[in-house]
């Protein structure tokens, strides 16, 4: 289905430095299989996708997609006919009016006969689960159902070939799981040809094959079990592997018990080879290996306070009922995680903690001001800083430290204060000085984000929002991105993340706000939100890996604390519950 023979790419070609996205890549897709493509951010993976598209063209090398090479307008055109592309950011696919109208835009450019388009748009609308909203405008819509309005939107043209540029990054665990059923169906019912760019290693086990891109080349390709098995080059190109084989991998090194090729690949394969190594290594291991205990803080003053607060887009919609009844406090020098489903309600909530969105019922205090009156809109808004989904989109100065100052205008500070604040703003995201001066578009994906954080802390707030933040990075940006948060938060930042992500919230938040079609259905601890599982899949979520992972061991290990989030924690609870069993035998 696609071939690729000695590819190059370069962005850029006039400027005196050019920019190589794409290096002499071979590589082939046989027709109705499911490839994964792998790399860190900027390695030429998107790239890799438009070429696939032909909304870019080799400048070097062979392209062949279907017996097609794009070469004019003609094989362009037939090219695009075979091929629906889902991006990373729905916004830049979104054009139609109403979200039938959207959905319908594609096999309409194609002239498909009006009878097939109509069933079509149908199918797609409600394989995506949006036939309820087919009248909305997709203005209206939260990140993640316009994640599924331009997933609906290439499935409604019946392409031969889904290329998906991290197309679950805005989904729920639960749409994210349902849509990956749905291309697997298609796939075996349509002999579909799936090219998954993804940073979610879990999505990779589903691969036929796997291409691991770094600065544009090949650096790694195989099977996932034999890509998975390299896991020490994986995480040295910036990546990670999925979380049980991470698990084994710790206790295969605690227990001095190297793991065979492909013996920890699957979770039931995983969970007996850890078993297997404790109870073999049982009493020989020498590491205090044991449950580590979460840092626990004294809760400061109140800052936020939402009591009752509901809110609509559409008075005549029941179903534009965005948020219904919720009530929270937020304390000084807390990290809350906000989570739920798309469409739940969480980027609705924290609009209004800035008043961008005012309640129609409901109060919403914030550092003691009222949030709904005018005169206090301006103080709510310098102490709290509010960071959209994507937000090196609000970069747009020549250089970074002219974004970073942009926010302190018209503050009567002295370039030599602004200087200061800026380099402090900096220096508390992890950017070095030497970035300052370089165009703000010139960084990574993690490095965009940090200037962004830096842009809003310039300010000094008490307290910043960040949607998603960590949506679309690699491994180990998200990682960076997470790791500031906490820091920041540990320096006295008052912190609020919304997220997707089950694992990422469960490892850096002190409490969990869960919402349920705009309800509040939890607040607690990670442990406390987590260990309710009945409550989670009501909310559409799921356990953290790391604590499934766990769960399996609750039969062998009554003693065994499962609310640890990360690999080395669940490897020392582990070690830990067979050492006392030991013991105690």
């Amino acid at each position: 289905m696609i071939r690729f023979d000695k590819a190059s790419f370069i962005y850029d070609e006039d400027l005196p430095q050019e920019v190589h996205a794409v290096r002499d890549i071979s590589l082939a897709v046989s027709r109705g299989s499911h490839v994964a493509v792998l790399g860190r951010n900027g390695s030429g993976k998107s790239t890799v996708a438009r070429l696939i598209n032909a909304l870019l063209l080799v400048r070097d090398g062979v392209v062949e997609v279907g017996g097609v090479r794009p070469l004019d307008d003609e094989s362009i055109y037939l090219v695009r006919r075979q091929c629906g592309m889902v991006f990373q950011n729905p916004d830049n696919q979104i054009i139609g009016t109403t979200v039938e109208e959207d959905v319908a835009f594609g096999p309409e450019n194609l002239g498909m006969p009006y009878e097939r388009m109509v069933k079509a748009v149908d199918q797609a609308l409600a394989a995506a689960g949006l036939s309820h909203l087919r009248t909305r405008a997709p203005h209206e819509l939260s990140g993640g159902q316009k994640q599924k309005l331009a997933i609906a939107g290439a499935l409604a043209m019946q392409p031969h070939c889904l290329i998906l540029d991290e197309a679950t990054a805005m989904l729920d665990p639960e749409s994210a799981a349902e849509f990956l059923r749905l291309v697997e169906q298609l796939r075996q019912d349509r002999n579909l040809t799936v090219v998954n760019i993804t940073h979610n290693m879990e999505e990779v086990l589903l691969a036929d094959y796997v291409y691991v891109i770094d600065d544009g080349r090949v650096a790694l390709e195989g099977t996932p079990q034999g890509v998975f098995d390299q896991s020490d080059t994986v995480i040295g190109l910036g990546l990670d592997v999925p979380r049980h084989i991470e698990i084994a991998s710790c206790i295969a090194k605690h227990t001095g018990l190297p793991l065979a090729p492909g013996e920890a690949f699957s979770f039931a394969d995983a969970v007996d080879a850890v078993q297997w190594r404790l109870e073999k290594a049982a009493g020989t291991v020498k590491s205090a290996a044991g449950r580590r205990a979460r840092l626990t803080r004294e809760p400061g003053d109140t800052l936020i306070e939402v009591s009752h607060l509901s809110y609509t887009y559409d008075a005549n919609d029941p179903s534009a009922q965005a948020l219904d009844d919720v009530s929270f406090t937020v304390r000084r020098g807390e990290l809350l995680g906000i989570v739920g489903h798309s469409g739940s309600g969480k980027s609705t909530l924290i609009q209004h903690l800035n008043a961008l969105l005012r309640p129609p019922a409901g109060k919403v205090q914030v550092l003691g001001l009222d949030a709904s009156v005018n005169k206090n809109i301006r103080q709510i808004r310098r102490q709290l800083g509010l960071l959209f989904q994507y937000p090196e989109h609000q970069l747009f100065e020549e250089t970074v430290a002219k974004d970073i100052a942009f926010g302190l205008q018209g503050q009567k500070l002295t370039p030599e204060e602004i200087d200061l604040r800026v380099l402090e703003a900096a220096e508390r995201v992890g950017l070095s000085s030497e970035l300052l001066s370089r165009s703000p578009f010139e960084l990574s994906g993690g490095q965009k984000r940090r200037a962004a954080i830096a842009g809003i802390l310039v300010m000094r707030p008490d307290i910043l929002v960040l949607d998603e933040p960590a949506a679309g990075l690699d491994p180990q940006g998200k990682a960076e991105i997470l790791n500031d948060a906490v820091r920041l938060r540990d320096q006295g930042v008052t912190i609020l993340i919304v997220s997707h992500n089950m694992d990422d919230i469960a490892r850096v938040a002190d409490r969990i706000l869960v919402l349920n079609n705009g309800r509040l259905h939890g607040l607690g601890t990670p442990a406390e939100v987590f260990t309710d599982e009945v409550r989670l899949q009501q909310a559409g979520l799921e356990v953290p890996r790391t604590m499934r992972f766990l769960q399996a061991f609750e039969g062998v290990y009554p003693e065994l604390h499962t609310d640890c989030f990360e690999a080395d924690r669940a490897a020392a609870a582990l070690l830990g519950a067979a050492g006392e069993a030991q013991h105690g035998a």
